[in-house]
């Protein structure tokens, strides 16, 4: 069936159609869903570069996708696309990736808004000083940010979880359980999630009167290997007495080297150390199927791709004019991992013998 079928069939113009297909806000719910059953029912496509110039779009979305001898693609990355592409797919809509090193991130946005190839970008791994909220600006390129920005903390749109909120409920389970001597390996505190999550152990600490010096802090890219080298060299020639009873990590990826130190070193979780870490919902590693079952925050990656796709479509399209600044929260799971720091354990082993006497 071509539109012009499709127009006589539902006795609607060409032109309603071709907005209410296409997601256009002046065309009614009750008209796009009659519009949107009625092409399924019959096998209706738009052709790709008719559409494109009769609404002027390119009908797909892009990201600048960074490369280099220092730029690994990890599995959260991998799995926030995923989402992303699942609901394209239901927009119609495809994904574009721009690849460029870091020094040449630029002139890949400025060949994208010359060439018109999309009709938005998203931005992620939002940095400290981040630059490219007003290059796109500039450029006149809608877009969508996933995370925030430090600097500037205002006037765009974004989605971001509450990662402050999320490390800040971890410290203070940890706290409340006894532990007086933190640490936390986080990721690379270049991005603003990292700076956010470390700002919400210290204001957890604070708030139970320790002093940040309590806090044993490493920053590092989120990965097996690094979490497996900082917990070594946490643990490994720390005297027991002083060494951290309770372990913040920003990954489960990092949590899996931070748990291979600990066998290697015979620490038991939580007997020796409590840990918690955080989970972005992996199918393949999931927390309960470690030997001890993790105590976790967290927040889906994926469902965040999903809502980028969907909300970045509504900004292209004006469904969504306002800068929304969407924050979700984020669950804290506590399971086996975490329990009374070592000291406190102490204390309740002795009491049975105390009240016997």
């Amino acid at each position: 069936m071509n539109l012009k079928q499709l127009s006589e069939l539902l006795e609607l113009s060409q032109t309603t159609i071709s907005r209410a297909l296409n997601g256009y806000p002046e065309v009614g719910e009750k008209t796009r869903q009659r519009v949107l059953e009625a092409a399924r029912k019959h096998g209706y496509k738009p052709n790709s570069n008719a559409r494109k110039l009769a609404t002027g779009r390119a009908g797909s979305i892009g990201y600048v996708l960074p490369v280099g001898h220092n730029v690994d693609l990890d599995p959260h990355f991998v799995e926030f696309l995923s989402g992303m592409g699942e609901h394209a797919l239901t927009r119609e809509v495809d994904l574009s990736l721009t690849p460029a090193p870091r020094e040449r991130e630029t002139e890949a946005y400025r060949r994208i808004a010359a060439s018109r190839s999309v009709d938005g970008v998203y931005l992620s791994s939002m940095r400290n000083d981040e630059q490219r909220i007003s290059l796109v600006r500039e450029l006149g390129i809608p877009f969508l940010a996933h995370g925030r920005a430090l600097e500037p903390a205002d006037g765009y749109a974004f989605l971001d979880i509450d990662n402050e909120g999320a490390f800040h409920d971890a410290a203070r389970l940890l706290l409340q359980l006894g532990h007086q001597r933190l640490a936390f390996i986080n990721g690379d505190t270049d991005f603003a999630f990292a700076v956010h999550r470390l700002n919400g152990v210290i204001r957890a600490m604070k708030a139970h009167g320790l002093p940040v010096s309590a806090l044993q802090h490493h920053s590092a890219a989120m990965n097996e290997e690094n979490g497996y080298r900082l917990a070594m060299a946490l643990f490994r020639d720390a005297d027991p007495a002083t060494r951290p009873t309770g372990v913040l990590s920003a990954s489960m990826f990092s949590t899996l080297g931070i748990v291979r130190a600990f066998n290697q070193l015979g620490m038991r979780i939580p007997d020796d150390v409590s840990i918690i870490t955080h989970d972005d919902v992996f199918p393949f590693l999931k927390p309960e199927s470690f030997s001890v079952p993790l105590t976790t925050t967290r927040s889906s990656i994926r469902a965040a791709g999903a809502r980028i796709c969907e909300r970045l479509v509504n900004i292209i399209s004006g469904k969504e004019a306002a800068h929304v600044q969407e924050i979700w929260p984020v669950e804290l799971i506590v399971r086996a991992s975490t329990g009374p720091a070592p000291a406190e354990r102490r204390i309740v082993r002795r009491r049975p013998a105390e009240a016997a006497e």
